[in-house]
């Protein structure tokens, strides 16, 4: 606790990252105010458990903490101050009990994210956190943050900040990287921010993409550089989409960034081995029509069986051995990731190198970062979350231990 006047800390950003730092620091006995540019705090938390809030996951924390990719190292002291069962225990005392999924994701027993961010904001009115809404940060003035409010341009000063002001995706929501100019400007390193956990064009026919929008392809794994999953994506108007596609996007990316394409294989039949599959085609009447061959020995239809005649028009004409490999290895072509503004989440940000141990830049003493501003990036599943919650009480420690040395 603080002795004698409170030390005044702004954060910038009501988002995950922002209301756990100021609950960590208000239990410190700092005097902490947010600031947002949107009339309520917590928007894009809001919108994410609109269909099921998850909140984490359940996986071993050594196999979790692995999940972050090149950022895996650098973050892993991060998540050890709020692993999974540390969020599990934070939510059940704000009234909100959880459970695991079949898939092993941890959601609220009541789904929502509203409950937790109504209990979670009157437990910082307890504390004596000030929330600010509709103040847009704009940039520095000397010491001072400069903010744009319904009266009028103020400049407030603090002893210390926190920058929690998210990425670029869902820039409705509030996380459209404004920040990026400003703080370019004080000579931050700052990697381009590029879309994550996103869907990604497909050169379909207008036929296959009209005929099977929206149409879910169930129980397919999926391979690129980035491993092998299970799972399932959508056909979208002009692509695809979902948690299996959002798994292997950053590989895809990196590959349309380099090469103008990338390559997805499919397995639709991943419940039989190529020999097997080999051997039910091989026993389907050689005059039956391919749709037929397809059902009765694989058990393709609907957009599966329109997967492989779209992106293997030849492959009526394969031998048994020759299709049974094209269907537990069918290629899917993306020529580029969707908009930045249509993704879950962003890669990129505040370059690692730019901050130091306790998150607080290395050029401009007094300002830290946390949430996904920094460049790190994680798949959906939980992981997002947990890292935006463990960098914000990553974030108020590094404020905690600076202010007090000071």
């Amino acid at each position: 606790m603080q002795t004698g006047k409170k030390k005044n800390v702004a954060i910038i950003g009501g988002g995950p990252a922002g209301l756990m730092a100021a609950e960590r620091l208000a239990a410190l006995g700092f005097a902490v105010t947010i600031y947002d540019a949107m009339p309520s705090v917590g928007r894009k938390f809001l919108l994410a458990g609109k269909s099921g809030l998850n909140i984490t996951h359940s996986e071993d924390f050594t196999q979790f903490a692995r999940r972050y990719g090149t950022a895996n190292d650098w973050l892993k002291p991060q998540l050890d101050l709020m692993p999974p069962e540390a969020i599990r225990k934070w939510a059940a005392e704000l009234g909100t009990e959880t459970f695991v999924g079949s898939s092993g994701r941890v959601f609220p027993k009541v789904m929502k994210a509203s409950p937790l961010l109504r209990a979670w904001l009157r437990r910082l009115d307890t504390l004596g956190v000030s929330i600010l809404t509709r103040h847009r940060w704009i940039g520095f003035d000397g010491d001072a943050l400069v903010f744009e409010t319904p009266e009028g341009k103020r400049s407030v000063t603090s002893d210390a900040t926190l920058l929690a002001l998210g990425g670029a995706s869902w820039p409705r929501l509030g996380s459209d990287a404004a920040w990026v100019p400003i703080l370019e400007r004080e000579g931050i390193s700052i990697s381009p921010l590029v879309p994550s956990n996103c869907g990604f064009d497909c050169a379909f026919s207008e036929e296959f993409a009209t005929g099977f929008a929206g149409a879910p392809a169930k129980s397919v794994k999926a391979s690129s550089a980035a491993g092998t999953t299970q799972g399932e994506f959508v056909i979208s108007r002009g692509g695809v989409e979902g948690s299996l596609i959002y798994a292997h996007a950053a590989a895809l990316r990196e590959g349309c960034a380099r090469q103008g394409q990338a390559v997805l294989s499919l397995d639709l039949v991943p419940g039989r081995t190529t020999e097997r599959l080999t051997r039910d085609l091989a026993r389907q009447d050689a005059k039956a029509s391919f749709s037929t061959r397809l059902k009765k020995a694989a058990g393709l239809d609907g957009v599966k069986a329109a997967l492989v005649r779209e992106m293997a028009p030849g492959a009526n004409h394969l031998r048994p051995e020759g299709l049974a490999a094209m269907l537990k290895a069918l290629p899917l072509t993306v020529q580029r990731p969707r908009p930045i503004a249509e993704a879950i989440s962003t890669a990129g940000g505040v370059s690692l190198s730019a901050i130091d141990e306790k998150l607080m830049l290395q050029a401009k003493e007094g300002i830290f970062i946390a949430g996904e501003m920094l460049d790190w990036e994680a798949p959906t599943g939980g992981y997002l979350l947990t890292a935006c919650f463990a960098t914000g009480l990553a974030a108020a420690n590094g404020i905690h231990v600076w202010l007090s040395d000071r």
